[in-house]
């Protein structure tokens, strides 16, 4: 651990949970403050390594130890592959980078166990490039209470000083979840429900495409609200927080919208993700949002944008709209966070995984 806080610059990585691929991010922070942010790179997995990951989701995905064990080589080949085009890039030498926050990819999540199983290399990503790497984030909070995720608010609060409060934070990958920041800094953060997940495995299935592009298909259809309701019932959107979920969990809610046509179930399963976020905000926030941010992946869709603006009171912006690059911002929470933890500074709270007492995390590895 190292003290006296100054600028470093800090590389983060991110596998996105909907498996669409790596997003690498460069940013120079003293793990409080950002002082630039030059370079994001998003780079989509093939689909045969998409489907090695898929293959090692969950308990049954850990069995085959030497199987699980190849496809985190390839995982980590592909991490590094992006770290030397970032590099390349904007033209700098390992040795001008001060840390390297590589997550991997989460393959089981069962907090109640106090359990998170990431797949990623550090050692080999330290050996290929001798910059510091932290990872093992979520570990450190779960072993003393917490959820474990979400760990990125206290990177949408730096992010958004700017901004008039309270302020909401979307972030719509595979699993939704919402960042609360109160005129005083105070976060209050946790998972909500699926995000992209099943409206993405619902275009697979029925029609052999990756997800509803602009939302266009549930555009098309019809909300339906009965539907809607038995669906908003699944014991992890009722759930309290604090809470981390996992994408896996909410598969089978797809076999209760079989019998709708594509249109309708895109529409149905669109509206899922935004009602439990709406509805989430009604039920836990102390004080009326200013003001409302998408990120990820659902910022893109039209649609489920739309549906988020008919039904809250304040403005609800993309992060594109603010300037913000909505792909890559858990990239640069990894590198963020990789700062802090070098720092020792915390990366987790009370109020947003549950843990008793702030806490740091990240394993720190080195030559």
């Amino acid at each position: 651990m190292e003290s006296n806080l100054r600028p470093l610059w800090a590389i983060g990585l991110e596998s996105d949970t909907a498996i669409s691929g790596i997003d690498a991010a460069l940013i120079r922070t003293d793990g409080v403050d950002i002082f630039e942010q030059p370079i994001n790179l998003s780079r989509p997995y093939s689909p045969s390594m998409r489907e090695a990951i898929i293959s090692v989701l969950g308990e049954e995905g850990q069995q085959n130890l030497n199987y699980l064990k190849q496809v985190e080589d390839e995982l980590t080949a592909h991490h590094i592959s992006i770290v030397q085009e970032l590099l390349d890039a904007q033209d700098m030498s390992p040795r001008q980078i001060d840390v390297i926050g590589f997550s991997g990819h989460t393959v089981l999540n069962r907090p109640e166990q106090k359990l998170s199983v990431q797949i990623g290399n550090a050692q080999t990503m330290l050996d290929a490039f001798g910059i510091p790497v932290v990872n093992r984030f979520y570990q450190t909070d779960l072993l003393s209470g917490g959820q474990g995720a979400p760990i990125f608010p206290v990177y949408y609060e730096a992010l958004a000083r700017k901004f008039e409060k309270p302020v909401v934070i979307f972030s719509i990958g595979g699993i939704a979840s919402l960042t609360y920041i109160g005129q005083n800094g105070e976060l209050i953060a946790f998972d909500v429900g699926p995000g992209n997940i099943l409206i993405d495995k619902w275009m697979q299935m029925h029609l052999g495409a990756e997800m509803d592009f602009d939302g266009l298909w549930a555009q098309k259809g019809q909300i339906d609200e009965r539907l809607l309701q038995k669906l908003l019932k699944h014991s992890s959107i009722e759930k309290a927080p604090p809470k981390a979920l996992e994408r896996k969990d909410f598969i089978p809610l797809l076999t209760d919208v079989e019998g709708s046509s594509l249109a309708d179930g895109a529409a149905t399963l669109t509206a899922l993700t935004t009602k439990s976020l709406v509805l989430a905000c009604e039920k836990y926030l102390p004080e009326e949002p200013k003001q409302y941010i998408i990120t990820g992946g659902g910022s893109y869709n039209p649609t489920m944008v739309k549906y988020l603006r008919q039904h809250l009171k304040a403005p609800v912006q993309t992060a594109q709209e603010i300037g913000w690059d909505a792909m890559c911002l858990d990239a640069q929470s990894f590198a963020f966070l990789a700062v802090r933890s070098l720092f020792g500074l915390p990366i987790t709270f009370p109020t947003t995984t549950g843990v008793e007492f702030p806490l740091s995390g990240g394993k720190i590895w080195r030559k």
